[in-house]
């Protein structure tokens, strides 16, 4: 006889009784007699929201993601939209990715919506996350919702909610919402659909997306100068491939080269062992592709099309991958150039970051005179931030995991754009005998050379999450006093919203909702940052370094002492 805990035995009984089909009953039953393990790490807790919304693993259970669990989530939306719209026609916008079960899992949601009265817009077939931000707003919908699990593996599903400006849902809201979901029964799930309530939309909202995205991404480039930049393409089996290319034709990029191996979508990602431009491996066949054609440019999108990877030549003409760092930095300073040679730049302009990003932001926005908004991770935040400060101009901003948003007409991190604007400043770099690497060395001479490096740790399942909650009060509890012989100076703990500095012993409040993130400063400016990933199985550690560079044939040496720094105090830190 299997032993299971009472709690759980409440849980898993609850999916045994009618309010769920008889398949799902069936298969609740094949786990307990079978697999035990399986079934207490589908239903030992309910997935929570993080970061980047709602993602799990695909399966049967409470911590799974499967029709129950998201027509809760729609139920409990649903609910909270008549109660805050009272009197209102209520309206939503679905997108989905390429991932397996995301078109059928987005017409349950459609369902639910419709079922409550509500009308919906369903993109007939997958779309980029940013369109649907911009769609959102573009057919004024109350809430927008996309079905993807971004960059993680295959076996991965999601549920990201936005709302009536179009980003992503943040505190109190968010809080307010999950409470009526908890408060569900499934049985409370309406799963009848109103069909003459659900709209298919496609081509007409994708013709002003990609228009607005044309318009917001170009920036005085030449014709000629657009037609002699030589790109590689892939859009990494996911949903770019219906919009990048013909962005940037319309743009007047006609040399595009698209790896074609990767050009299909598909939920397996056949290519690659993970989908995400932030693993070189990734990017392996366009930069092959890359080398072949000669290229100046190579992008690579993650599956939904938010995230973006860029890889360009070196001083040696070599391909290499800027991290998300360089490229965020590369797109603000050109975005700040603009707007300077067009003087809008009048004192009432941000720019915006996240506070596990390299400090380089703010000191990029202190010569440009803009101000430097710095936000937890996640661009819910910097959507945020364009919605509490509507008498600034937002300009762009950025995070270091390959995540960039040109102005706020999409209000989440947006590929589409990003591609365009990453071209235009190569093509300009080139018109004018530089390179986008070139570019990036001249901001290092200007402002300082930072390196930075992320290290993640993956620990799975259910004894991998209390490992990484042990590691988090470890910290805490007994912090870290010097890295490499540099003094801790300053410690910011995000849990208890409190920053110390330890010479003086001051304490003063960080001015931000609460976060699980810890950073650490020591007194020669570098900066260590601890943060369990809100969407994934990992503990990841930031760390940025920084010193002066006086030219560029200093370069390779500089950075290369800065990479040995980052080496010692992994070591240091054992984490290396």
């Amino acid at each position: 006889m299997i032993h299971i805990e009472p709690e759980l035995l409440n849980r898993v009984n609850t999916w045994l009784t009618p309010a769920f089909d008889e398949d799902t009953q069936s298969h609740i039953k094949d786990l307990i007699a079978t697999n035990p393990k399986e079934l207490k790490e589908s239903f030992y807790k309910d997935l929570e929201f993080g970061t980047g919304g709602m993602r799990g693993v695909m399966g049967i259970g409470t911590n799974r993601i499967n029709k129950y669990t998201l027509g809760k989530n729609t139920q409990g939306l649903s609910d909270y939209m008549h109660k805050v719209f009272p009197n209102e026609t209520l309206k939503v916008a679905i997108a989905f990715d390429c991932r397996h079960n995301s078109k059928s899992l987005a017409k349950v949601v459609a369902n639910v919506f419709s079922a409550n009265n509500i009308e919906v817009f369903l993109f007939e077939d997958l779309r980029a996350t940013p369109e649907l931000s911009f769609a959102l707003k573009h057919l004024n919908c109350h809430c927008g919702i996309v079905l993807t699990a971004s960059h993680n593996p295959p076996e991965y599903n999601g549920y990201k909610v936005y709302w009536q400006d179009g980003g992503q849902l943040v505190p109190p809201q968010d809080g307010e919402i999950i409470n009526v979901i908890n408060n569900l029964d499934y049985a409370e799930i309406k799963f009848e659909a109103n069909e003459n309530l659900i709209n298919y939309i496609g081509k007409e909202v994708d013709d002003v997306f990609i228009n607005a995205s044309v318009k917001n991404g170009s920036f005085n480039t030449s014709a000629e100068a657009r037609e002699k930049l030589n790109i590689v393409f892939t859009s990494l089996h996911g949903t770019s491939i219906t919009a990048v290319p013909e962005t940037l034709n319309r743009a007047g990029y006609t040399n595009v080269n698209i790896v074609e191996e990767q050009r299909e979508p598909n939920g397996d990602f056949p290519t690659v062992v993970s989908p995400n431009p932030e693993e070189p491996e990734a990017l392996k066949m366009a930069i092959e592709l890359a080398t072949k054609t000669d290229a100046d440019i190579v992008i690579g999108t993650d599956p939904d099309c938010d995230r973006l990877g860029v890889v360009v030549r070196d001083l040696d003409n070599e391909l290499v991958i800027l991290n998300g760092n360089q490229a965020m930095l590369l797109m603000t300073d050109f975005l700040l150039k603009q707007w300077q040679s067009e003087n809008r730049i009048n004192g009432n302009q941000f720019i915006a970051s996240t506070i596990v990003s390299t400090p380089m932001m703010s000191v990029l926005a202190e010569s440009y005179n803009v101000e430097s908004k710095i936000g937890l991770t996640g661009f819910k935040w910097i959507a945020k931030m364009i919605k509490d400060f509507p008498e600034q101009d937002f300009i762009g901003g950025g995070e270091e995991s390959f995540g960039f948003m040109v102005g706020d007409f999409v209000r989440d991190k947006d590929a589409v754009t990003s591609t365009l604007l990453a071209c235009e400043i190569a093509a300009q770099a080139k018109a004018k005998s530089s390179s986008v690497y070139q570019e990036l060395i001249k901001l290092y001479i200007e402002h300082g050379l930072y390196k930075e490096r992320l290290i993640s740790i993956t620990k799975k399942g259910i004894e991998g999450a209390k490992e990484i909650k042990q590691m988090m009060i470890d910290a805490r509890e007994n912090p870290l006093k010097n890295v490499n012989g540099e003094k801790i100076v300053l410690i910011e703990d995000y849990q208890s919203s409190i920053a110390k500095n330890i010479q003086s012993q001051e304490e003063y409040i960080l001015d931000v909702p609460k976060s699980n993130v810890l950073i650490y400063y020591t007194e020669d400016g570098s900066k260590i940052a601890l943060r369990p990933s809100g969407t994934e199985p990992k503990i990841k550690f930031y760390i940025s370094v920084n010193t002066t560079l006086d030219n560029v044939s200093a370069f390779k040496a500089t950075e290369q002492q800065l990479e040995d720094k980052i080496d010692a105090i992994l070591k240091d830190m054992q984490l290396k």
